[in-house]
């Protein structure tokens, strides 16, 4: 018996609270969609599911999960429906770029890392954690101490070189 308890201890059990919330959400912006004119998708249908259920840092992060759903969703979808998104006030990308991951966190592809010739990177926690860390302490920045948190903010730069 006791085992039992401490199998459904370890389980994560759905909160039906957030499924309510997020169902609530969807609806809402679907709404806000079409009374902005915008016809209600299976692309964007999915591509809301991703926005709401995940945290997604960045619109290719948004783009990769949507890829492996629909293969025939793509990155400019991706990127015209965040803006529409933005604009009825539903996100803001502002709010997108969060890191918040502990050394001990077992999180897998927390970070996605693309390069200018599109080789693309999936980090686990532990994994953005040690490149990081390996990061300042080859700049001298990081001695014994441990990193608490990493704010990044997007880019707000105008040169068309810094994309």
């Amino acid at each position: 018996m006791e085992s039992r308890n401490k199998m459904k201890e370890g389980r994560k059990l759905p909160d039906s609270r957030n499924y309510h919330r997020t169902k609530m959400q969807k609806e809402l912006i679907i709404e806000r969609l079409k009374e902005k004119g915008c016809r209600i998708t299976k692309q964007r249908l999915v591509l809301l599911d991703i926005i709401l259920e995940h945290e997604c840092s960045s619109c290719k992060e948004i783009y990769y999960k949507a890829s492996k759903t629909d293969g025939s969703i793509g990155a400019a979808t991706v990127y015209r429906l965040v803006n529409t998104l933005e604009e009825i006030g539903a996100i803001s990308r502002k709010n997108m770029y969060k890191i918040a991951y502990s050394e001990n966190c077992c999180m897998e592809d927390a970070c996605t890392v693309v390069l200018d010739d599109a080789t693309t990177y999936h980090l686990s926690a532990k994994n953005w954690n040690s490149v990081v860390k390996a990061g300042l302490a080859a700049c001298g920045y990081l001695n014994d101490q441990k990193i608490s948190s990493i704010t990044v903010k997007p880019c707000q730069c105008e040169s068309i070189d810094c994309s």
